[in-house]
């Protein structure tokens, strides 16, 4: 049976050659096997092949994997298989499974990855993170969730509210723990394990197990067996590495003729100002980019991500908010416009492209003053880049890019005397108020926070293109907020596909 190679294949040449058992070998229930038979998944991945029979067995976990490796399957198999066997029902306000994220783009990504395999087992799922009003996370757990996908931030408060109640959880889930540890997260996460059964199963998954992780595999997993698929700080050696010295007055040239080719291109930036500038620049030049960053309201991160996975644009700019658990298949170029602080940022920021076995390539743009702090990067990461002095215009960025995509006019400013005429209001006018506080009750507009009937962003569905690449099952679910899932698959970073390498939908 042909298969698309796993970027650790080239890494471990004497493990690629072993047979690897299939997901019903591994001891997955059959009805998870026919779904992911379904999508054209059907070998394992490393990080799944090792660690799902002692996850299934209901041993706690330790993995260890690069981004894009396959862990989101690796612990969601093991999550509903444990609760689709246990003898527990659903409670109001009381999860049976936890999953711990980061960031809610992880949050909404292991969602939609989880929630056709908890559906094929009658499971119920919910996530749970702030940027969003609460009110649809309270009502599903009202409701009774059997599996909760959460950031620690959002569901310490519904904790502290009476509105959630971790004590029936059966299996926690630590997804990204190195990148909780560094966004400062640990305390909130102990607090939160410390209200779980200390007698369940917990799983830990993770990029990296630097950054106090210890601390948290010795006080709450149990006599855990450990797997690790990749060297700690392993760059893929899908990617190719470049190095483009420029000028100060000519970077933004460069960069944006980086952007203008005609595939998928992810650019980095240190500051969310910069990104945002930077996507309105590009958009001005013919290029269409938007932008992603800790500052976008949570419906215009998903609206942003989502045009980007659809390819209907092109070019994203992004904080290292997209450097942790963004999949999106394809991306063939990604550039460091400003170099990270440090190696890890790095090798997860170039964790974009060359995933599951494609080929990508990495271009860190460095200034005069930034040589001394590229070269300890690059050294840091293990990466040996190709270095070019380059101008706009140069063969080295068209090598790299391709021939340019077609220019697109932005779309027209809106007028400013127009914006700045004031609309009439729609429907009769208000009366004068009396400066009474019944008057005053009696004569709200009814457009205040609650009042406009706006959708939230939980309300807006997101296409997902499915790639041969990626595991990804065609599946419109519904989770227990009562929303869809804002991609309508689940996808999987990095696991190999059917020889067909098609996705095939399992329903509407």
């Amino acid at each position: 049976m042909s298969r698309i190679p796993n970027t650790s294949d080239s890494l471990r040449p004497a493990e690629a050659k072993q047979v690897v058992a299939s997901f019903a070998e591994l001891g997955t229930p059959a009805k998870i096997c026919a779904l992911l038979t379904a999508g054209g998944i059907i070998e394992p991945f490393p990080i799944q092949a090792r660690t799902l029979p002692d996850s299934l067995a209901g041993r706690d976990v330790l993995g260890r994997g690069r981004t894009g490796s396959g862990k989101t399957i690796a612990f969601a198999i093991p999550v509903v298989a444990a609760l689709a066997n246990a003898t527990s029902g659903r409670r109001a306000n009381s999860p049976r499974a936890l999953v711990l994220v980061p960031t809610r783009e992880l949050a909404t990504q292991v969602a939609e990855t989880l929630s056709p395999l908890a559906k094929a087992l009658g499971l119920t799922t919910s996530t749970v993170f702030g940027g969003v009003p609460q009110s649809r996370q309270v009502t599903a757990l009202r409701a009774g969730v059997d599996v909760m996908i959460a950031c620690p931030g959002r569901l310490e408060d519904l904790i502290k509210q009476g509105l959630c109640d971790l004590s029936a959880v059966e299996v926690t889930v630590l997804d990204e723990a190195d990148h909780m540890a560094d966004l400062g997260f640990l305390p909130v996460v102990k607090r939160l394990l410390d209200r779980t059964p200390a007698g369940g199963q917990r799983l830990l998954f993770s990029a990296t197990l630097d950054g106090g992780i210890d601390v948290l595999v010795k006080r709450y997993l149990n006599n855990p067996v450990t797997h690790s698929v990749d060297p700690v700080s392993a760059p893929v050696a899908a990617m190719t590495h470049h190095v483009f010295a420029v000028s100060t007055e000519n970077k933004a040239a460069v960069v944006r003729e980086l952007a203008s080719g005609q595939g998928r291109s992810l650019l980095f930036t240190r500051t969310k100002h910069t990104a945002k500038k930077l996507a309105r620049q590009l958009t001005d030049a013919g290029i269409p980019a938007v932008d992603l960053h800790g500052n976008l309201a949570q419906n215009a991160r998903e609206r942003n991500l989502a045009a980007f996975s659809d390819g209907s644009i092109r070019v994203l700019v992004a904080t290292d908010i997209a450097a942790r658990g963004i999949h999106v298949d394809d991306i063939a170029l990604v550039v460091h416009v400003d170099p990270p602080a440090e190696h890890k940022a790095y090798l997860h920021r170039s964790g974009r492209t060359a995933r599951a076995g494609a080929a990508g390539v990495v271009v860190t743009v460095m200034t005069p003053d930034q040589r001394g702090d590229v070269r300890t990067l690059t050294k840091q990461a293990g990466i040996f880049p190709t270095t070019s002095n380059v101008a706009p215009g140069a063969p080295a960025i068209v090598d790299l890019t391709g021939p340019p995509a077609a220019w697109i006019a932005p779309a027209p400013a809106a007028d400013p005397a127009l914006r700045a005429t004031k609309q009439p209001r729609r429907g009769p006018a208000r009366a004068p108020s009396t400066g009474s506080r019944s008057a005053g009750a009696n004569g709200r507009s009814g457009s205040g926070s609650n009042g406009t009937g706006s959708r939230t962003a939980a309300s807006r569905p997101i296409k997902k293109v499915a790639s041969s690449r990626s595991q990804s099952v065609g599946y419109a679910s519904t989770d227990s907020n009562g929303t869809r899932s804002s991609v309508a698959a689940f996808s999987e970073r990095g696991s190999r596909r059917s020889p067909a390498g098609r996705s095939r939908p399992t329903g509407r």
